[in-house]
């Protein structure tokens, strides 16, 4: 299937720490929105009387817990909370790494299948678990007030928590054409899988190429890699829609099936412990856009995207660009329901105010592989994981 024009105006190249999120300028826009070949979008607006079933069928149950007798001997964690993060995967290298003007982008910022799996094994084998981050603090109200308290972390002996989150889930235009699948849809199980046009534009319906079904899978098989079933948190702009349902375009014909549908898979990934985040609605850098800007967006991002979701407490900063704690950009994010922040940075970090949380996240992705192996390598051996079919000499 030929790809079209693939560009964003060189908006990919961010600052490596600041680059959260790719592909897309601080107004939220991508240079591609408008450039998805039409039979294609058509192709990927109800794709659920196309799905097939898998040729390797695995039940995916509904979230595992310990039960609490297995928790009696547990203890009370004291060290560092690992918090990493990642982008949707390249399913399709071939067309991520084609030598066009994206290539560079997906190189950077971008793990590939293979690579997600093997840091996945790695992480199981350093004694890593998955950890919600509600595991970390809990609200109380104190004389009207409400107040956010540092709960004590419990795990099993010689067990690090880990925190597990993934940005731009909402499979914007310009991935369509370059390498990632095209949205998360539901089986006639209850199984989240993902849907997508492969290189020759053959459906595609799979369970092995994107970070929710491959994780629901490895939980399943690995239940002890998971503290009460815990997945990952999915961080969600909404000017493109959400996990592949243009939700954002609110007078289109089927913008109440996009709703509906979209809406099965969220509960269903909420029922088997997947949580969701704010990204921002336009994906707008929080530090530089004005205090103005940043209320629109956010009320805009409450009022199409919180009724998909559902309430959360968790505000992921794009581009990892956070704000002061005694400004009021801060102070207004947290008094709009946002009480836990995380931004992006080298190393774990996690602070607690009377009325908020920050947290830190590592960014996994080409750089990280390629320029950070000994930062990571407690978690996972960076040179044993990238993949070869990476471009080389990038």
């Amino acid at each position: 299937m030929k790809k079209m024009v693939k560009h964003v105006g060189g908006l990919l190249l961010l600052p490596a720490l600041l680059a959260g999120c790719v592909g897309l300028n601080q107004e939220g826009t991508s240079g591609t929105a408008n450039t998805v070949q039409p039979a294609v979008a058509a192709q990927v607006k109800n794709p659920a009387a196309q799905i097939t079933e898998p040729k390797q069928e695995t039940e995916k149950e509904a979230k595992p817990t310990q039960t609490e007798a297995q928790k009696g001997d547990w203890v009370a964690y004291k060290g560092p909370v690992e918090h990493i993060f990642f982008h949707p995967l390249i399913a399709y290298p071939e067309l991520a790494f084609d030598n066009d003007s994206m290539t560079k982008g997906y190189d950077d910022w971008f793990v590939t299948v293979k690579e997600f799996d093997h840091i996945l094994a790695d992480l199981y084998k350093n004694q890593y678990v998955l950890i919600s981050m509600d595991q970390l603090y809990e609200l109380k109200t104190v004389n009207g007030q409400k107040e956010l308290v540092k709960k004590q972390l419990m795990l099993p002996k010689n067990k690090k928590p880990l925190v597990l989150s993934v940005d731009d889930m909402n499979y914007y235009d310009y991935m369509l054409q370059n390498g990632n699948v095209y949205k998360l849809i539901l089986d006639d199980k209850g199984r989240v899988a993902t849907y997508s046009l492969t290189p020759k534009g053959e459906k595609h319906i799979a369970y092995d190429n994107e970070i929710v079904p491959i994780l629901d899978t490895f939980v399943s098989e690995h239940p002890d890699f998971s503290i009460d079933g815990a997945k990952g948190t999915i961080a969600l702009t909404g000017y493109q829609g959400v996990l592949g349902y243009r939700t954002n375009e609110l007078t289109s014909p089927a913008y109440e099936a996009e709703k509906a549908d979209a809406i099965k898979v969220i509960n269903r990934m909420k029922e088997t412990g997947w949580s969701f985040a704010s990204h921002g609605y336009g994906h707008r850098d929080a530090h530089k856009i004005s205090y103005k800007s940043l209320v629109e967006d956010t009320e805009r991002w409450k009022k199409e995207v919180k009724p998909l979701v559902g309430d959360t407490l968790i505000y992921i900063y794009p581009y990892g660009s956070r704000v002061d704690t005694d400004s009021d950009k801060y102070k207004y994010l947290v008094k709009a329901g946002f009480p836990v922040l995380c931004g992006v940075g080298p190393q774990p970090y996690l602070k607690y105010k009377s009325d908020s949380m920050m947290m830190d996240r590592r960014h996994i992705d080409g750089i990280a592989l390629k320029t950070q192996g000994d930062k990571l390598k407690g978690l996972f051996d960076s040179k044993e994981v990238i993949d070869s079919v990476r471009p080389k000499g990038n």
